[in-house]
């Protein structure tokens, strides 16, 4: 038997699969495949069973990709747009009162089901980032019920990288569904933004605007340092905190020029912005007087692969190392991780090393993560990425 009775070409795993996909997690790995029977086109949906015949679920596959299959469901329904309303409403219920607000994300990929899709809505745009060639040829189906329940005033699609190479994709930027700016602007906690088509990811990072609020609380009158800035988001609220002044940081002359428009349209002066490496502007200021009552690190992901480990280890090391040099007395370091190879205890670690070598008390403020509407699932640990700290560095 080649294909199911559904039509769908029948996918069989190892007898000694791990109980990974089992238990939940959407990826199944060429490693993992017994046989694919049918000879499925890359894109398309297969039927995946056990060894023994059990039905696991449903999903795209491309040969292409060392994550060969994708699960979309583990039922054998149709994955029509009836299938893509459920998977948008349940999405949005799961958000709760982030729906009312003007940014926010709307789909988180595996987290929400869509594996290869994220969704980002900034005001009445939405920003659609595809990773993979499954998604990519259903997107005739997706958008239509984006629209219907979402309402928005254009669609721009972002193809992109070195995932969606692997998938055998072209990298693309494109309006899919009406037009807008090069320069969405849309507010968060008060503060008016920009995302930048030209930028990265899907224009603005909105995972750290709850953090980037918390620390807010810290900055009044504070000198503050917004290292690996991008366009601002950190930094805006530690101004809007009210901090004394604030200096941007970040290696993209493109996002240093949105971030001066950022400061513009939200009337602040008290700031300069710098288009440098952090590495080496850090290091550059090493060995100079304390500079800083408080500094931010938000780096982009240093690993992506365990491969990485420990090249990502000795980066955060070096950035929080010095920066912790950098900060007066009592001052405030608040330092992140973005990448899910680096473990929440793994971080933890590096910054225990740093503060160690750097001869300092570090007493914890805050503890921070994602927000809800990039969901983590137990059982998909590579949804548990973001790590942030907020600590007060005191030297001996």
């Amino acid at each position: 038997m080649s294909v199911t009775k559904n039509g769908f070409p029948r996918v069989v795993l190892k007898k000694d699969i791990k109980r990974r996909i089992l238990n939940g997690h959407p990826w199944v790995y060429d490693n993992e495949i017994e046989r694919i029977e049918g000879n499925p086109e890359d894109g398309s949906l297969v039927d995946v069973y056990t060894f023994a015949g059990q039905f696991i679920g449903r999903g795209y596959i491309n040969r292409l990709s060392r994550i060969t299959i994708r699960l979309l469901t583990r039922r054998p329904e149709e994955i029509d747009s009836d299938f893509w309303k459920r998977k948008i409403v349940d999405a949005l219920r799961n958000r709760y009162h982030f729906v009312k607000e003007d940014a926010f994300r709307v789909l988180f990929g595996e987290a929400d089901g869509v594996p290869g899709l994220i969704v980002d809505k900034f005001s009445s745009y939405l920003v659609l980032q595809v990773n993979t060639l499954g998604i990519y040829k259903r997107l005739e189906s997706i958008v239509p019920v984006l629209i219907e329940t979402l309402n928005p005033t254009g669609i721009f699609v972002i193809m992109e990288g070195s995932s969606v190479q692997k998938e055998g994709l072209k990298e693309e930027k494109h309006w899919i569904f009406g037009s807008g700016p090069e320069l969405i602007p849309f507010e968060v906690n008060g503060l008016k933004f920009l995302a930048d088509l030209r930028g990265q990811k899907t224009g603005a990072f909105l995972d750290q605007r709850e953090n980037a609020r918390m620390l807010s609380n810290f900055a009044q009158g504070r000198v503050c340092l917004d290292c690996f800035s991008y366009t601002g988001n950190f930094g805006m609220h530690l101004l809007k905190g009210g901090a004394k002044f604030v200096t941007f940081v970040d290696y993209s002359e493109r996002a240093i020029e949105v971030a001066r428009e950022i400061a513009k349209l939200n009337n602040f002066t008290n700031c300069d912005f710098v288009i440098a490496n952090a590495f080496d502007f850090l290091k550059k200021l090493y060995g100079e007087s304390k500079l800083f009552d408080l500094i931010v690190l938000d780096p982009p992901s240093f690993a992506k692969s365990a491969a990485n480990r420990e090249s990502a280890y000795k980066g955060y090391k070096e950035i929080n190392y010095r920066s912790m040099k950098l900060l007066r007395n009592d001052g405030i370091l608040a330092t992140s991780s973005c990448t899910q190879v680096i473990s929440q205890q793994e971080f933890e670690n590096i910054l225990i090393d740093a503060g160690t070598d750097a001869r300092v008390i570090m007493r914890i403020l805050h503890r921070g993560g994602q927000p809800l509407d990039h969901p983590q699932v137990y059982n998909i640990l590579e949804t548990m990425y973001l790590k942030f700290f907020v600590l007060q560095i005191s030297h001996l």
